[in-house]
């Protein structure tokens, strides 16, 4: 039951990026379910095969999880954003000071095209169900769900002024968050190429993201 437990707890957080993790250049799901197994074994009063998985209490665990090995966020974006993460209405704000591309980043495709996404993303506590034998979330609605804000397409090559962006998850959502959720703010950037519409669109893969705030 445990595994079944630890797999939830994966596909959840994976929701909670909001697709941010398309970008990843690593398989991010065992890596997960791995975090979930270690957050599992921290009940030390449940028996085993019936712990739960309380997220809530070891949130560091996912601060600055990086969906990138190869070149992560940091490597590629040589700016510094600034987010606040407002918990009580899953509100989050990021700004993302000035570009000079030549100097902040790092486009190893050499694609003409790039912007930035943010999302907030929510993660419930798992119990273990004696009368359903499995894993249920203890805020069901809550449990990866996500919002996600796309930013503007920029040319690779300029300088980007300021930008502000900010993402909030549904009102309806804010209105069940409780002490049994934790909540997830994330950040990508991804190059694009020009479409066939002669619109940039996306380059599978080519990008990198984070999580940048956990509250």
């Amino acid at each position: 039951m445990e595994f079944g437990g630890c797999s939830k707890f994966g596909c959840k957080v994976r929701k909670a990026f909001g697709g941010l993790q398309r970008l990843a250049d690593y398989n991010v799901n065992p890596v997960l379910n791995s975090m979930g197994k270690s957050l599992m074994k921290l009940d030390t009063v449940s028996e085993v095969g019936k712990r739960n998985l309380k997220l809530t209490e070891n949130k560091d665990v996912l601060e600055g999880f990086n969906f990138n090995r190869n070149y992560p966020f940091n490597t590629v974006v040589r700016i510094s954003p600034q987010s606040v993460l407002d918990r009580k209405n899953l509100l989050a704000t990021v700004t993302i000071p000035r570009i000079n591309t030549e100097i902040d980043l790092l486009n190893i495709q050499k694609l003409p095209f790039f912007r930035l996404m943010i999302t907030i993303g929510t993660v419930s506590n798992l119990a273990y169900n004696e009368t359903k034998n499995e894993y249920k979330p203890l805020v069901p609605d809550l449990h990866g769900a996500s919002n996600t804000t796309t930013g503007e397409w920029f040319k690779a090559q300029s300088i980007v002024p300021e930008q502000i962006l900010t993402v909030q998850q549904n009102e309806e959502l804010v209105a069940e968050l409780t002490d049994d959720v934790t909540v997830l703010l994330s950040i990508a950037i991804e190059f694009g190429s020009l479409g066939m519409t002669d619109e940039p669109v996306q380059v599978k893969y080519a990008g990198c993201g984070k999580v940048v705030a956990v509250k």
